[in-house]
C-alpha cells in the first residue's frame, strides 16, 4: 500500500492535511485573500503547491466567486478527487489542476496567493519553499505556508516516531527568524492547538483504521490497519506535544 493512498483514506473526514481546525482554515483563508486596506475581497489568483485534494483552494473558491485557482500534486487520485469536488460545487471551470513536481511548475503570470501548508518537504524545507514561492508570488501578493516546529527537545521516541532528526525542525522562535531573515514579514500566524492537533491526529488514524474494519476482504485492508495502528503508537507514545505547527501569512516589502 503506498504512501499516497495511505494519505487519501486517512484524510477522508479531514481534507485539510494538517492540524488545523475549519475556523482557522476560514480565518486564515479571509484574511489571505481580502484587501488589506479595505478589508474586502477583489478578484484574484490563488496557487497551492502540493494541494492534495485541492481543500485549501475549493475553499477559496466557494468564499470569493471572483477568485481563479491553480493546484500542483504529484498524487494524481488526490487531482482526480479535487476535480470531483470541484465539479460538485460548480467551480470546476476556475480551477486548473496540474499533474507535477510542485518543484517544476512555472507560470506566464504571478499569483496574488501562493500557499504551501503542510508541504515543505517538497522543495525540502521553509527556505526553499520561501524562495520558490517568492518567483510565483505577485507584487504585493501574499504567502500562506505550513511548518512543523519543536515545542520542546525533542527526545529520541519523538525522533524516531517522526523519522526525524534533531536538526531538521527548530523551535518556533528561530523558525519566525529564518522567515523574516528570508525577507518576509509575518502579517498573521496561528499556532495549531493541542486540540487540533489531537483531532487531527485521530481522525487521520481512525479513518485508515474505519477503512480497514469496513473493507476485510479487502488486499490492502491488513497493511491500512498496521499503518494506523502504527502511526497512532508513534503519535501518542512519540511526538505529542513535541512536535508543533505554525502556519504563517507573509508578505515582502
Amino acid at each position: 500500500m503506498d504512501r499516497q493512498q495511505i494519505s487519501r483514506l486517512a484524510h477522508a473526514h479531514h481534507p485539510v492535511a494538517a492540524p488545523l481546525a475549519d475556523d482557522s482554515v476560514a480565518r486564515l483563508l479571509g484574511r489571505a485573500t481580502a484587501r488589506a486596506e479595505e478589508g474586502r475581497a477583489e478578484e484574484g489568483r490563488a496557487l497551492d503547491l502540493g494541494c492534495g485534494e485541492g481543500a485549501w483552494l475549493l475553499r477559496v473558491l466557494a468564499a470569493q466567486p471572483r477568485w481563479q485557482a491553480v493546484g500542483v500534486d504529484l498524487d494524481a487520485a488526490a487531482l482526480t478527487r479535487a476535480r470531483e469536488t470541484a465539479t460538485a460545487l460548480g467551480v470546476e471551470r476556475r480551477i486548473g489542476l496540474h499533474h507535477l513536481d510542485a518543484r517544476e511548475f512555472t507560470a506566464k503570470e504571478p499569483f496574488g496567493l501562493v500557499l504551501c501548508v503542510g508541504s515543505t518537504h517538497a522543495f525540502g524545507g521553509l527556505v526553499p519553499t520561501l524562495a520558490a514561492a517568492r518567483e510565483l508570488l505577485a507584487p504585493g501578493g501574499r504567502l500562506l505556508v505550513g511548518e512543523g516546529f519543536w515545542q520542546r527537545e525533542p527526545s529520541r521516541a519523538a525522533l524516531d516516531g517522526l523519522g526525524a532528526t534533531r536538526d531538521e525542525l527548530a523551535d518556533l522562535a528561530e523558525t519566525t527568524d529564518r522567515v523574516v531573515a528570508d525577507g518576509w514579514t509575518p502579517v498573521l500566524g496561528h499556532v495549531s492547538t493541542e486540540q487540533e492537533w489531537d483531532d487531527y491526529e485521530f481522525s487521520w488514524t481512525g479513518s485508515l483504521a474505519e477503512w480497514a474494519l469496513d473493507h476485510p476482504g479487502h488486499p490492502d485492508a491488513a497493511a491500512a490497519r498496521e499503518a494506523a495502528d502504527r502511526h497512532r503508537t508513534e503519535w501518542l507514545h512519540g511526538y505529542r506535544g513535541t512536535l508543533g505547527f505554525v502556519t504563517y501569512l507573509l508578505r515582502r516589502d
